[in-house]
């Protein structure tokens, strides 16, 4: 199996959501198909055939997540030194060059991305034509809504 590189920040959501799978709704899930079962019947039992199906998707869920944990490759941005390359982590400010706009964007893990939050796939068109350029550089990004064109004004590692 490869691994997935992910960002120490997604690392840490990812064993927290496992805690909380673990320690609060396993529990949960497990109580409540005890409390159903009490009520007799479970042919016509709309509750233990909820709490069934939750408990399918929680163990389902902890699957999941352990095994993109087991798979992945933990990097902290902060301990990375690329010489002012955009790489996996780095936070990259960039200006659209026909609006000047300024715009902030993390290369993350697919895990951990979330465009409102600046945080973009690793594999996404705009992470992917940033991998590799400097700061001072221009790139075009081929986006599904046409090409833009950006200024690279700084990289960070934080």
């Amino acid at each position: 199996m490869s691994t997935i590189p992910i960002t120490t920040k997604g690392a840490a959501k990812l064993k927290a959501e496992l805690h909380q799978l673990k320690t609060v709704e396993r529990p949960g899930v497990i109580a409540a198909i005890a409390e159903a079962r009490a009520q007799g019947d479970l042919s016509e039992n709309a509750e233990y055939e909820a709490a069934k199906d939750r408990q399918g998707f929680i163990e389902g869920r902890i699957a999941e997540v352990e095994g993109k944990l087991s798979a992945a490759q933990i990097i902290d941005p902060s301990s990375v030194n690329a010489e002012g390359r955009v790489v996996f982590g780095a936070t990259v400010e960039l200006e659209d060059e026909s609006t000047g706009t300024p715009v902030t964007y993390q290369i993350v893990g697919e895990d951990e991305a979330d465009i409102k939050l600046g945080l973009v796939n690793i594999s996404s068109p705009i992470a992917r034509a940033l991998i590799g350029k400097e700061e001072g550089d221009s790139v075009e990004v081929q986006a599904p809504g046409g090409a833009k064109r950006y200024d690279i004004v700084a990289v960070r590692y934080e």
